[in-house]
């Protein structure tokens, strides 16, 4: 038999929805109901099929083509081009793999459902029996003997500009946008084989084991955010969603899991740019007898063998930029950033009069600043004056000597109790992972939970971490030194992937409602 040629003129499945009319639009999807009303009357219900067998997908019948040449294969995918050529047809299909042109002839699956197969439109998804050839230019297809139709698309599929551009509209309906745009598919099988690879590091590399937490809470702990609020009626009980998962972590290594770890989705209700989503993912991990060095080890094999899982390097390329993120990865003191930033020393400040004083003379607000201690003036000059230089903290590189106002839950550092023995992981100018030697000292604790919960209480710091008692109860009982580590899932992806927003890593990502 003759082999056609499918290489150019095709109905492209952007193409089809170009610059038409809302009223248009509405016609089409009309058609296509008539359409499904009688493939209905006459028994070809497509919405009644509940299967198909699947042998082959598109990408490895291409890879394989000659071991497949010639053989009968099974497949299945969303019609995306087609061609209509009289007696015959050429279409493509797209699966999970890739797309695969199939040729059908009339002849082959006979005259009645050649004619129902002309009736198919571009988005229906279809069932293919045949068999894998080549045609004369070169393209691998599939000579159909048997097409079935398993659904029946009564949307029409938007074109490049919709579908590709429209970032909105592509976060609101992501399931089109995967649809249509393969570097979208493909970012997202890069999450999940980075997520793998990360619990892979964690589990056979250092020994951890993963565990589940509560969501719902009635202290939303472990972290300063403000979080969710809700309310459980049975009970009458006012209750939380998690703005992280560390209490409850900590109390299992209080009962004997050495080595734990959790990955799952955190609320904080906060604002929304480019790095924050209301829900994201954290990964949180803690090590009995372990210390800040050795969660330092743990992120950097994390990161480093994510980045060789997806990329096959640990060079990420980000926008213009290069990292590498091969271990060793550099170190700054927080007091030594903010002197190389903004001249102010903090070792030569002594007492909270001292820094307010330098604070102020460096360009902050007096009235910001009263009542503020040195600690809290070192981090907020820190957050104000170096987070947003450029190419200051692009890293990847630990910033240490994180005081202890703003560390409620860090091991003070024996040589300088002011502050703890605390990091943040920077990379880009991005804060990716947080870690201590943890805090193991309940009388400290229930200090430090004192005089976060006046703040909360007077208004001073609606983030301040609250009072909780039952975790003071099982650090009493006994908490082993221990080392944890959260990582910002989400940013470490967009990272990895060079995804410009966390929304383009997240497969539906929070929007605003269209009525808003």
């Amino acid at each position: 038999m003759k082999n056609e040629n499918l290489d150019a003129n095709r109905i492209e499945a952007e193409e089809v929805a170009e610059e038409i009319t809302e009223s248009e639009l509405n016609e089409q999807r009309q058609i296509r109901r008539e359409k499904l009303k009688k493939l209905q009357e006459a028994g070809r219900d497509p919405f009644a099929v509940e299967t198909w067998n699947i042998d082959a997908y598109s990408q490895p019948i291409k890879d394989d083509f000659e071991n497949m040449e010639e053989k009968q294969v099974s497949v299945a995918g969303r019609i995306m081009a087609k061609r209509d050529m009289g007696k015959a047809s050429f279409i493509d299909i797209q699966d999970r793999e890739g797309r695969i042109q199939v040729y059908v002839r009339q002849d082959a699956i006979t005259p009645e459902e050649y004619k129902w197969f002309k009736a198919y439109d571009i988005g229906d998804i279809l069932g293919v029996v045949g068999t894998v050839f080549k045609t004369r230019h070169g393209e691998i297809s599939v000579k159909a003997s048997e097409v079935k139709l398993l659904s029946k698309s009564l949307q029409v599929l938007p074109n490049k500009w919709q579908g590709l551009s429209n970032t909105d509209l592509r976060y609101r309906q992501r399931y089109v946008d995967l649809i249509m745009n393969k570097d979208v598919r493909d970012t997202f099988y890069k999450r999940a084989t980075i997520i793998k690879e990360i619990k892979r590091v964690l589990e056979e590399d250092f020994g951890y084991l993963e565990v589940d937490t509560p969501i719902l809470t009635t202290i939303a702990g472990g972290a300063n955010a403000r979080p969710f609020n809700t309310h459980h009626n049975t009970l009458d009980l006012d209750m939380k969603l998690r703005i992280s998962n560390e209490l409850f972590l900590k109390r299992l290594v209080v009962g004997g899991f050495d080595r734990v770890y959790e990955m799952g989705k955190m609320f904080r209700n906060e604002g929304m740019d480019r790095n924050h989503n209301p829900e994201f993912t954290s990964m949180e991990c803690y090590m009995a007898y372990g210390d800040m060095e050795d969660t330092m080890h743990v992120l950097e094999q994390i990161v480093s063998k994510a980045a060789i899982k997806a990329n096959g390097s640990t060079k990420v390329i980000y926008g213009d930029k290069e990292f590498d993120v091969a271990p060793p990865w550099n170190r700054i003191d927080m007091s030594d950033a903010v002197k190389q930033i903004t001249g102010v020393d903090f070792a030569v400040l002594n007492t909270d009069e001292e820094a307010r004083a330098a604070a102020v003379k460096y360009g902050m607000e007096e009235e910001e600043v009263a009542g503020w201690t040195r600690g809290k003036i070192l981090a907020e000059m820190f957050e104000t004056y170096c987070e947003d230089v450029p190419g200051f903290l692009d890293g990847p590189v630990f910033v240490t000597g994180h005081p202890v106002e703003i560390s409620p839950l860090a091991k003070r550092d024996s040589k300088d109790p002011r502050i703890t023995r605390r990091f943040e992981a920077y990379m880009n100018g991005w804060e990716i992972a947080n870690a201590f030697s943890e805090l193991n000292d309940p009388i400290d604790q229930y200090e430090r939970f004192k005089e976060q919960q006046a703040q909360l209480d007077g208004g001073i710091d609606d983030e301040a971490h609250p009072m909780d008692e039952d975790f003071v109860n099982s650090l009493e009982v006994g908490l082993p030194p221990t080392g944890g580590l959260g990582i910002g899932i989400d940013r470490v992806i967009m990272l990895i992937t060079n995804a410009a927003s966390i929304r383009d890593v997240i497969l539906f990502p929070t929007m605003k409602p269209l009525d808003k």
